[in-house]
């Protein structure tokens, strides 16, 4: 079994799409290990994101990812990484395939609904700051 890392993000949060989020993880045959409803702190988000440093893009999504309360999930199922990747979509919602769920739930590329790591060396220190 793999684990990896998730995150229903603040808008998604806000928006009450959480509830259909884990309903889609769950019947996607994953197990949720942990889970937890937080508002991320600065130190967080930048231990997150610390490889965007620097990057245009870099404290507009320190400040989403803080601004209100999120859900972080630890996941567990054979191949977790890539097929919550799957699950998850496109990083833009518009190139998102139908049926994932950013083309489902997300907005923008800055409000596509959920976040998950992209290796399972990135799942393990994802991990570590939040569980």
């Amino acid at each position: 079994m793999q684990q990896t890392f998730a995150i229903i993000k603040p808008h998604a949060v806000k928006s009450k799409f959480s509830g259909k989020i884990i309903d889609m993880i769950e019947a996607a045959g994953f197990e949720i290990v942990e889970m937890k409803k937080i508002t991320m702190n600065q130190a967080q988000a930048q231990a997150l994101y610390a490889e965007h440093e620097g990057k245009p893009f870099y404290n507009g999504l320190v400040s989403i990812m803080t601004a209100s309360p999120l859900i972080v999930l630890k996941l567990q199922k054979n191949e977790a990484v890539a097929l919550w990747r799957e699950l998850m979509g496109a990083t833009n919602p518009a190139n998102a395939a139908q049926g994932t769920i950013r083309a489902l739930y997300g907005n923008s590329l800055d409000e596509n609904a959920v976040h998950g790591s992209d290796s399972p060396a990135s799942a393990a220190r994802e991990l570590a700051i939040f569980f």
